[in-house]
């Protein structure tokens, strides 16, 4: 991989140390913006030579480049709004003298339908960790991730940092720290409860360690659960449930929101569980539910 010259990488560098002290963004989001604009001046690097060189011109062809790669409209989209961040935050600091991202605009995003589980995919998921296959010691440890993932459509990262005194299973809800440190409670339902009880009161005791910190699920090492741990159950046990959709721990997620708004429930209280700022980021489920309703509709239906 070749390296970015030192003028780039300082404002690289300044760039990504104004999204933390300034902005206190999330370190998710720092990973990702840091991902995109290090692509972005490495072509910069190659196309225009030095900053100050860089036209609309030469954004326009980077952004040509990056739609030639087939990348969904989301993530068309943030590179364009980290690359107009980018070049403001430039010229306030005075690094250059004129945004030659001022007029780009941003692609009309797609309709992304998220895959989603049926109830019976979801049922048939759940119940493979006991079942009569042997899954080893772990089983009680991933049946309870699996069922919490589904009763509360937490964030995977939400669920890794899950701590123990953040769980009030007897009122029947655990506390969510999600996105820019917001904190929501979530309900969990009884079939949860039980099996992060049954967790808690065997396997995670031989799991723990002294530096276990409070984390509620533990590797073999009493360590927290990484979020590429809980990626690779999920794909597991979505196989030997004969799951062939592509899925990962935020299909749950998906399937979560769905299920509740096929059965009625109201969206904003959705949105409350899902922890979305805005509504219409949780409105993009009820797209989901009509097209379900549509396929009904034209499967029954005697003129479908």
């Amino acid at each position: 991989m070749h390296t970015l010259h030192s003028q780039f990488r300082s404002v690289l560098d300044n760039f990504l140390n104004y999204m933390l002290i300034e902005r206190n963004f999330a370190q998710n989001t720092r990973e990702a913006y840091c991902n995109d604009l290090k692509r972005y001046l490495f072509f910069m690097q190659e196309s225009a030579g030095d900053m100050e060189s860089i036209t609309a011109h030469h954004i326009e062809r980077f952004i040509g480049e990056l739609d030639a790669t087939g990348l969904e409209a989301s993530s068309m989209a943030r590179n364009i709004s980290v690359i107009r961040s980018f070049h403001k935050f430039l010229v306030i600091e005075r690094t250059l003298e004129t945004n030659a991202s001022e007029n780009l605009h941003l692609p009309k995003q797609a309709r992304y339908l998220p895959t989603v589980l049926t109830v019976d995919e979801t049922m048939r998921l759940l119940e493979v960790p006991m079942s009569t296959t042997p899954q080893g010691k772990f089983c009680t440890r991933d049946k309870a991730v699996l069922e919490l993932l589904y009763a509360t459509g937490v964030r995977v990262s939400e669920l890794v940092n899950l701590q123990q005194q953040s769980l009030y299973l007897e009122a029947g809800f655990v506390r969510i720290f999600g996105k820019g440190s917001k904190e929501r409670l979530v309900p969990v339902g009884n079939s949860a409860i039980n099996w992060i009880g049954q967790y808690r009161s065997g396997l995670r005791l031989l799991l723990v360690k002294r530096d276990s910190d409070d984390y509620l699920f533990l590797n073999s090492r009493g360590k927290k659960l990484s979020r590429m741990a809980i990626y690779s159950m999920v794909q597991h046990y979505a196989k030997l449930a004969g799951i062939e959709k592509n899925i990962s721990p935020h299909t749950f997620r998906h399937t979560f929101a769905t299920h509740l708004l096929e059965g009625g429930a109201d969206l904003r209280a959705v949105q409350e569980m899902l922890g979305h700022s805005s509504i219409v980021t949780t409105q993009i489920y009820t797209h989901i539910d009509r097209s379900f309703i549509k396929e009904v509709h034209k499967t029954f239906h005697p003129r479908g």
